[in-house]
């Protein structure tokens, strides 16, 4: 039995298609109510975490295998286990955005940026040597420039429709984001046949979608 924690929601549904495709049974994850962990015929237990949960029953040891944004695993200080497959899928962006005027604004005092995930923001002006102060919004950051909390945001970026609706643009685009599947160092020792049974299916779905 390979125990996977897999991010409720879009990519729940993108890597369920995807091992449905391969022909894992994947009805009783379709067909679910509320149900929080389900069991197939293929030996796959699955449980439906938000993202930041994911790595944390991986950290734990309550899971084997992981399928996470890469923004979540950029932003949080976890890292002891395996990237084993970049997916392809729910494919977006960090970036940098802002008023248009931000781009040739003298600023006399230190940037305002703010930002849900504060660590990617301190990471990306550290890399350019760029002393900021960085406020965590948890809501809609783009209200930050907008009600004149701060002077940018950097926030993902998928269509760019919201930025466009209040009149923001991407200013730099920091680095690309999409679903990750990552491995429990001490499982892929123990269950190394099963967790590369599940990855050479997905290998096989990366490179007919290429």
């Amino acid at each position: 039995m390979i125990k996977i924690a897999i991010t409720k929601g879009r990519i729940e549904k993108q890597v369920c298609r995807m091992l449905e495709a391969k022909g894992f049974d994947m009805a009783p994850i379709f067909n679910k109510n509320r149900e929080l962990q389900i069991e197939t015929s293929d030996g796959l237990s699955m449980i439906f975490a938000k993202s930041n949960d994911v790595l944390t029953f991986l950290e734990h040891g309550i899971v084997d295998v992981g399928f996470v944004g890469s923004d979540t695993m950029l932003e949080s200080d976890f890292d002891d286990y395996y990237e084993m497959l970049d997916l392809d899928v729910g494919k977006c962006y960090f970036a940098l955005a802002a008023y248009p005027e931000y781009r040739t604004k003298t600023f006399n005092r230190r940037k305002k940026i703010a930002s849900k995930y504060t660590k990617v923001a301190k990471n990306y002006f550290a890399s350019k040597q760029e002393d900021v102060e960085i406020i965590k919004l948890e809501g809609s950051v783009e209200l930050g420039p907008v009600v004149g909390l701060s002077d940018a945001i950097v926030d993902i970026v998928e269509t760019g429709s919201t930025l466009k609706a209040n009149g923001l643009e991407v200013i730099e685009e920091i680095c690309d984001i999409s679903t990750r599947m990552i491995v429990n160092r001490v499982s892929l020792k123990f269950k190394k046949d099963e967790i590369f049974r599940l990855i050479n299916a997905l290998k096989k779905e990366d490179a007919e979608n290429a």
